[in-house]
C-alpha cells in the first residue's frame, strides 16, 4: 500500500470512519532513519566512527535498516485483526537534507529504498515529521523537500472516532528560520485543539517526533526534549484540550510517563539504531471504548 500524503493539512485515512465503529489496533513506531547504522557504526555520537565526513559517505549502506523495517512490515502483515493504520512517528531518513548535494543524492536513495520496503504494509502508513527530515534547524529549503517527498508536515485525522493531530516539532525546536511556518503551524495547533476539546471524538491524540519529555515533566532540558518553559505550556494546552495520549519518538530507547491522571505521553524506541538496552521494535497501541494502552513489541 502506498505510503499516505496528507494535503491541506488534512489527511484521508482509508477505510476509516468519523464516527466510533468499535475497538481497534493500530502501529506506532519511530525512527527507521535508514542510513543511520552505517554513520554510527553502532557508536552514538555522528563523527565518530564512519560519519557524515567519511570519503565514503556517498557509498554508504542502510542492509540493516532495510532488513528491520521488512521484518516489521512482515510482522503487522500477519496481524489477524489488520491495525487501522501505522505511523512511523520522525526520522524517517537518516542523510540530512541542508548539508549540500552529495547528502541529498544519498538521501534521495535512503527515500527509494524506503518507499520500497514500505508499499509492501498491507495497512495505512502515515508519516511524522522528525528533525533529520528537515534539519536540526529547519529552512524553507529544507521543508519544502520534505514536503515534495512526504506530503503536509502537520495534520490531522481522524480513525474511527478517534481524532488525531500531528505536529513537526522541530519548529518548536528551533524556529530561526522558519518562524512564519512556525507561526503558521501553531496557530492551527490551536483550532485543532478546540476540535479536541470539543468531545465530538471518543479520543484525541498527539503524535510527534521530539518528546516534550523523557522521564518526568520537571526534568531539564537536554538534547531530547523541550525546553522547560516551551514544555509546560504545551502540556496545559494539550491536556487542557483533553488530549488523552502524546505519542514521541527521537529517544532512541522506551521512556515516558504520565503527566497527570488524564494524559501519558508515551517515548517508543526505534525501529531502526537503538541507543539503549531496548530491541529494534514497534508498539501496539489498542483503543477501546474507554481507554487507549500499549504494548512495545520486539522485531
Amino acid at each position: 500500500m502506498p505510503v499516505l500524503r496528507a494535503e491541506n493539512h488534512s489527511l484521508e485515512l482509508p477505510g476509516s470512519s468519523d464516527s466510533w465503529t468499535g475497538d481497534f489496533t493500530f502501529i506506532q513506531a519511530a525512527d527507521c532513519q535508514f542510513g543511520m547504522e552505517w554513520t554510527c557504526d553502532g557508536s552514538w555520537g555522528y563523527g565518530q566512527k564512519n560519519g557524515y565526513e567519511n570519503p565514503e559517505y556517498e557509498n554508504s549502506t542502510w542492509y540493516h535498516e532495510i532488513r528491520w523495517c521488512t521484518s516489521m512490515v512482515n510482522m503487522i502483515n500477519k496481524m489477524e485483526p489488520k491495525p487501522k493504520f501505522a505511523i512511523m512517528c520522525g526520522d524517517i531518513l537518516d542523510a540530512w537534507p541542508n548539508k549540500g548535494e552529495l547528502w541529498l543524492r544519498v538521501r534521495d536513495k535512503q527515500y527509494a529504498d524506503f518507499q520500497k520496503v514500505f508499499k509492501e504494509l498491507d495497512v495505512p502508513l502515515v508519516c511524522v515529521c522528525g528533525n533529520h527530515d528537515v534539519g536540526n534547524s529547519p529552512t524553507q529549503q529544507t521543508v519544502q523537500k520534505y514536503r515534495s517527498d512526504f506530503g503536509d508536515d502537520w495534520f490531522s485525522f481522524v480513525c474511527n472516532g478517534v481524532f488525531c493531530i500531528v505536529i513537526n516539532s522541530q519548529y518548536y525546536e528551533d524556529p530561526k528560520f522558519v518562524r512564519e511556518i512556525y507561526a503558521e503551524q501553531d496557530s492551527w495547533l490551536t483550532e485543532q485543539l478546540k476540535i479536541a476539546k470539543s468531545g465530538q471524538y471518543k479520543h484525541s491524540i498527539v503524535f510527534q517526533h521530539i518528546p516534550l519529555y523523557v522521564e518526568t515533566p520537571d526534568e531539564p532540558k537536554f538534547y531530547f526534549n523541550f525546553l522547560p518553559e516551551l514544555r509546560t505550556s504545551m502540556l496545559k494546552r494539550f491536556s487542557d484540550s483533553g488530549i488523552s495520549k502524546i505519542f514521541c519518538g527521537h529517544y532512541h530507547r522506551n521512556a515516558g510517563g504520565w503527566y497527570n491522571e488524564k494524559m501519558e505521553l508515551v517515548v517508543t524506541s526505534a525501529v531502526g539504531s537503538q541507543l539503549g538496552q531496548d530491541k529494534n521494535g514497534f508498539r501496539v497501541v489498542s483503543v477501546t471504548e474507554k481507554e487507549i494502552s500499549h504494548e512495545y513489541v520486539n522485531l
